[in-house]
């Protein structure tokens, strides 16, 4: 399996390749090869900055020469004005840089933003908002890495990661007993240390989760808030309790009363409104 480090090399050299082909004609026909110069990040909307250190791999890997001189780190608050970094060096590469930079800056703090916001609806309470597998493809490991910066957790990276027995598993295994105990032996059998997590849609497909034993967490699938709180009752700490399915900002924080330990947004990677910014000479 590729490391995490290879899969974004081969991201970086995929928006290279899309972008610039067999060359940028416009800064090749308008700019000398040996022009020297410096661009700065300037930050125009309020938000949580994420993406300068896959910022710093996408310069170096395009141009190691490029000096790149950090003023704000991944992470810190931001404001319209705020020069996150400088870069200098040849014309040509900063100007072949800039949009990949940019695409994966301002993708990577609207969501680390986005996540911040949802986080801070569940102020004061035990429970963390998790990002799903509803990302852009290709960019997975950057945008779970924008929601870990915003303050959120991680739920499974891919499906090699851990098991998570949704709705159709449960049904094509012939319901969860079955979808348990195949997970368990699977397990064994390929000598997999895996946590496993099981989709329930009622109060039954609980009761049986729990009696059938081996599972590390329960996904509360589409519950209400009501239901939520009757089923973290009846789980009473025995596993980890995640909520899922159509829960937004404006409901987050009942769900989070209840007593999840998680709740899971896709909103957070396959809806997000970018950050804006701009890389400008000066």
């Amino acid at each position: 399996m590729k490391t995490r480090d290879e899969l974004i090399d081969e991201l970086i050299d995929l928006a290279f390749a899309e972008d610039i082909g067999d060359g940028d004609a416009t800064t090749l026909c308008s700019i000398p090869a040996d022009e020297m110069g410096r661009s700065r990040l300037i930050i125009k909307e309020e938000g949580i900055l994420a993406g300068v250190e896959m910022a710093r791999r996408v310069f170096d890997k395009f141009d190691p020469e490029l000096k790149m001189t950090t003023y704000i780190e991944d992470g810190a608050h931001v404001k319209p004005g705020d020069i996150a970094f400088i870069v200098e060096g040849k014309v040509q590469s900063l100007l072949q840089t800039e949009r990949l930079m940019l695409n994966i800056m301002q993708r990577m703090s609207g969501i680390a933003t986005t996540t911040a916001r949802y986080q801070k609806e569940l102020e004061g309470l035990h429970t963390k908002v998790l990002d799903t597998r509803k990302t852009t493809p290709g960019m997975r490991i950057m945008e779970k890495d924008a929601v870990k910066i915003g303050g959120g957790c991680n739920h499974r990276i891919g499906l090699f990661d851990m098991i998570l027995l949704k709705d159709n598993h449960v049904d094509f295994a012939g319901g969860i007993t079955a979808a348990i105990e195949g997970a368990k032996r699977w397990c064994k059998e390929n000598n997999k240390d895996l946590k496993i997590e099981i989709e329930v849609r009622n109060l039954d497909e609980l009761r049986e989760a729990l009696a059938a034993g081996g599972v590390d967490r329960v996904m509360f699938d589409n519950f209400t808030p009501e239901l939520t709180r009757e089923a973290v009752k009846i789980v009473d700490g025995q596993v980890e309790t995640e909520s899922s399915g159509g829960i937004t900002i404006d409901t987050l924080r009942a769900y989070g009363e209840c007593g999840v330990d998680y709740i899971s947004v896709g909103a957070l990677t396959h809806s997000v409104k970018s950050l804006d910014m701009s890389f400008k000479a000066f």
